[in-house]
């Protein structure tokens, strides 16, 4: 296991992108409310979530986020398909801190077959004493235990008002708002924390202060029945998704009853629109790997393509969910 820290970054015009962004945060209307601000800048994080420590200090920097430290949480045993990284961002006055977990590495073939790792019965989630427990895709599961331990340890730390980038020095506030994010696989993980702390008597100031789970390009993480323990979780969850990303409608139904839980956000005419019916399952995994061949193809096969593999990289829901005119985290 890796523990990596960096003090927050400072940079100059054209940013931030953002001014008084950790005062946006920690006043941001809570869910079932979306907040576009957050969603933008959750987006950047869980993007930029895929790149080394000093990167995500930086661009969180340029967002507008005054950080007290960046610490990166991580863990890999290849032989077992785990590939757990973990970052957690902590505002300088310490009131709001970002959880922000790394989706699928593309070159890792590893990271791909955990993926395809959905378990069996043995892949339960407790929900607390007395309550049903609830089947979760084993690989997305066992990703996010790999680093649990880590990320309640310093979450642990901020609530007592502690500086993650030396827990022998303070800060001015306890934590008091957290959010939770991630794009694909990083989605996945991001819920599986929420869930996971659900009536978890021994971490209830971390439930108290989390404000809402942010996701992009999430696939399914639970499979059927679904327990009602759940609802409480799930009202804090809020699923953005692109029509053409394959990875939403994943796993396919031959491999099990898999659903989504939370709200679904949808982008219909480069508008961000709250919808009743939630993505279904892909009939097969070959269809799927169809239309993303078709996207290969001539136009026309592009045109009536189902899906687009293009549409899942994480730039797409940054720059859709930009509002206009606002500077990038580039500079433009």
């Amino acid at each position: 296991m890796m523990v990596e820290r960096v003090a927050g970054k400072s940079c100059g015009s054209p940013f931030p992108v953002y001014t008084g962004l950790v005062d946006a945060l920690a006043g941001a209307s809570r869910v079932p409310e979306r907040d576009a601000t957050v969603a933008h800048v959750l987006a950047m994080c869980a993007g930029y979530a895929y790149a080394d420590l000093d990167t995500v200090a930086t661009v969180m920097s340029r967002i507008g986020f005054d950080a007290e430290a960046c610490v990166r949480l991580s863990q890999t045993v290849d032989a077992m398909y785990i590939y757990s990284t973990a970052y957690l961002v902590q505002s300088r006055c310490g009131r709001v801190a970002i959880l922000c977990y790394r989706g699928t590495e593309t070159r890792n073939v590893g990271n791909w077959l955990g993926d395809a790792e959905i378990g069996s019965e043995s892949s339960l989630l407790s929900g607390g004493e007395g309550a049903p427990p609830l089947r979760v895709h084993a690989g997305f599961h066992l990703n996010m235990r790999a680093t649990w331990w880590l990320v309640l340890e310093e979450l642990m730390h901020a609530l007592r008002a502690r500086s993650l980038l030396d827990p022998e020095r303070s800060v001015e506030h306890p934590l008091q708002v957290l959010y939770v994010t991630g794009h694909s696989l990083g989605g996945a993980m991001a819920m599986l924390f929420a869930l996971g702390l659900h009536g978890q008597v021994q971490h209830r100031g971390i439930t108290d202060v989390l404000r809402a789970v942010y996701t992009y390009g999430q696939p399914m993480v639970v499979c059927e029945p679904v327990p009602e323990w759940t609802d409480e979780v799930a009202r804090k969850l809020l699923r953005h998704v692109i029509p053409t990303d394959p990875v939403p409608a994943l796993p396919p139904v031959g491999w099990g009853p898999f659903v989504h839980l939370g709200r679904e956000f949808q982008l219909v005419d480069e508008r961000w629109l709250g919808v009743e019916s939630s993505v279904t399952q892909a009939a097969s995994a070959r269809q799927v790997l169809r239309s993303i061949l078709d996207a290969l193809g001539p136009e026309r096969r592009r045109d009536s393509s189902r899906y687009l593999a293009g549409a899942h990289a994480p730039q797409h829901y940054i720059e859709a969910l930009r509002p206009k005119g606002r500077v990038t985290e580039l500079g433009d």
